[in-house]
């Protein structure tokens, strides 16, 4: 199958037909998701909390002890290219629908993205609509029993990052990051479905003393990636790493003390082998949980990403973060999820899911995009059995 670019599935826009949800469940996403969330049926008990497992080579749950493998979907944007938080309050009903699609197709993790501009009003105030709008996401995600994997701290649309934010120097920036996680952490300390708070995606460490460019280079029209710092005054990598993930982990402690918590990371060993993980080194990641990283394995490569992935061995569990078949057929994608597996150098696996089922992807006219995603959508479903079997067995 031939390498798709990324822009080619962000800028088709089908028409959005009824969803076919239970009708119980649906019922309780229409009326807003009340306190007392409803179960899915075929979820069987109810949610608990995820642990690292004694011998730090998974996870599992902490009361029954058995295996939990995240298994899930990105779910970054619709199919129109608009973040989560650009309708979720409006068509609440698409968000309640695109988690028991996801449910559906086997997936029990789901990875949602906040924006600094949606959630902070200012360097000290609050957007308290924001916050009970997560708080509804965070209800719907116990209503469906599926995980939430927090990232928190985007700035992926770059006009919409306020100004007042990007003229912050390093510490009140970060200062602001703290009272971020502080009331992320706030809101789920007491929610079985948060599976971990990741602080935010792909920072780098990079000086920028000229321009002041938090957020450098694009992929598509969106900025994925985010500075730590504009000059690093004298500091190594490793200081500025360590005070700015014991700062924001401090924060969510503040609140929360059972939740996982992580950075994901790009894995720098794919371009430079001998590259060595700086957010998962020893003088860095003390406070970290478990290790994750973003893979889009390359066509006839599949060795190579297996190979940059073993420099993340340190002691903790590995999830990948992020991965689709982009750049290799999803029959790659399968040989690299396969490996990671057999040689214990991954336990959890997240790709991406933008709204549109298998069912859609099947109706009407098929274009070029709605048949990769088909394939691709079809894989994980069929997928899910195989790697959701490892949950049944006890540690």
């Amino acid at each position: 199958m031939p390498c798709i670019e990324p822009e080619f599935f962000w800028r088709y826009k089908p028409q959005r037909p009824n969803t076919s949800v239970s009708l119980v469940v649906l019922l309780a996403f229409l009326l807003g998701c009340a306190a007392e969330p409803l179960r899915e049926p075929g979820i069987n008990r109810p949610q608990e909390v995820i642990r690292v497992s004694d011998d730090g080579t998974h996870f599992v749950f902490s009361g029954s002890g058995s295996k939990f493998t995240p298994w899930g979907f990105n779910y970054d944007h619709d199919r129109t290219n608009r973040l989560l938080e650009y309708y979720w309050k409006e068509e609440w009903n698409t968000v309640a629908g695109d988690f028991v699609e996801m449910k559906a197709l086997g997936a029990n993790t789901v990875r949602v993205h906040l924006q600094v501009s949606r959630f902070m009003k200012s360097a000290e105030e609050l957007n308290s609509e924001s916050i009970e709008q997560f708080a509804r996401l965070l209800r719907l995600a116990e209503a469906t029993g599926l995980y939430l994997d927090i990232t928190g701290l985007g700035c992926y649309d770059k006009p919409d990052v306020p100004q007042w934010y990007n003229d912050l120097d390093e510490a009140p920036r970060w200062e602001v990051q703290a009272r971020f996680w502080e009331a992320i952490a706030r809101t789920c300390s007491h929610s079985p479905a948060v599976f971990c708070y990741d602080l935010m995606n792909e920072p780098v460490l990079t000086e920028d003393k000229k321009s002041r460019d938090w957020t450098p280079g694009a992929f598509g029209d969106r900025y994925f990636v985010q500075r730590l710092t504009l000059d690093f005054a004298g500091r190594t990598q490793q200081e500025i790493a360590k005070a700015w993930v014991d700062k924001l982990v401090a924060a969510i402690r503040k609140h929360d003390s059972r939740h996982l918590i992580t950075v994901g990371a790009i894995p720098w060993a794919m371009v430079w082998p001998n590259a060595k993980p700086i957010f998962y080194s020893k003088e860095v990641g003390a406070n970290l949980d478990f290790v994750s990283v973003h893979f889009y394995p390359e066509s006839g490569k599949v060795d190579k990403a297996l190979t940059a992935l073993a420099v993340y061995q340190v002691g903790k569990p590995v999830v990948i973060e992020e991965m689709f078949p982009l750049s290799c057929s999803v029959e790659e994608l399968d040989q690299f999820i396969e490996g990671s597996q057999s040689r214990n150098l991954a336990c959890g696996w997240i790709g991406f899911y933008w709204g549109k089922t298998i069912a859609e992807c099947k109706a009407e006219k098929q274009s070029m995009a709605d048949a990769f995603v088909l394939r691709w959508l079809e894989y994980f479903a069929n997928k899910s059995a195989e790697i959701l079997d490892v949950q049944s067995r006890k540690e």
